[in-house]
């Protein structure tokens, strides 16, 4: 994706009210609907003919108004797999959490509805899916983890350490981590190093390593 191209997206919405109303947002924010659909269907379409760079999807959609929104997008991630995918839901499910951790968190995002109130944010969010990061509610964050936690599996880490990963999985910054739980951005760095010790996780890339950080604790807290 060019850096000056503006963002191509597909809407899934099958609220004719909330699809139109996304769209009107994208679109004045600058960036480029190229389709915008109310079924799971449509969808698979609408991105094996545009190949958009994101999908906006509801996870519970025609036909079945169940997880057909979400099955739609994992399906689509296997056949395009820098497709940046953001789901709404109007609740939040753990089990849809789940499949999109055991699919893999990079360019993947999950967002309550009546939580996205800051736009800015929202487009934000977006596009972090779009370069490949992670957007999580962090309440969604809170509920998986908590649904999955054990204490063995918690015993390596502090408690500021399980805040901290906690945050890095709704897709934050070291910045917006400090920010976030009062602390300077050198502890964070500090316990985010920790983090990937107790992990073992290889000295690479630094943000590579941030998303194998978040995918192996979702993955293993069973």
């Amino acid at each position: 994706m060019s850096s000056t191209a503006p963002l191509r997206v597909v809407v899934a919405e099958d609220a004719v009210v909330v699809r139109e109303g996304l769209v009107q947002l994208l679109r004045e924010r600058g960036l480029e609907v190229v389709a915008a659909v109310g079924d799971a269907d449509a969808l698979i379409t609408a991105v094996e003919e545009q190949r958009p760079d994101a999908v906006i999807a509801d996870i519970r959609m025609p036909p079945t108004h169940r997880d057909d929104g979400l099955r739609a997008a994992l399906k689509l991630r296997e056949r395009f797999p820098d497709l940046g995918v953001l789901l709404f839901s109007q609740y939040i499910e753990t089990r849809y959490a789940d499949r999109l951790a055991a699919a893999g968190l990079a360019g993947l995002g999950y967002l309550l509805k009546e939580r996205v109130t800051d736009i800015d944010e929202f487009i934000n969010a977006l596009h972090r899916v779009a370069d490949g990061g992670t957007a999580l509610d962090p309440e969604v964050v809170s509920q998986l983890l908590a649904a999955r936690r054990t204490a063995e599996a918690l015993s390596p880490f502090t408690g500021r350490e399980r805040e901290v990963l906690a945050a890095m999985a709704e897709g934050r910054t070291n910045t917006a981590i400090a920010d976030a739980l009062g602390i300077s951005r050198r502890a964070v760095e500090k316990h985010t190093a920790a983090i990937f010790d107790k992990l073992g996780l290889p000295r690479t890339d630094t943000q590579h390593r941030r998303v194998l950080a978040v995918l192996h604790y979702l993955n293993h807290l069973d």
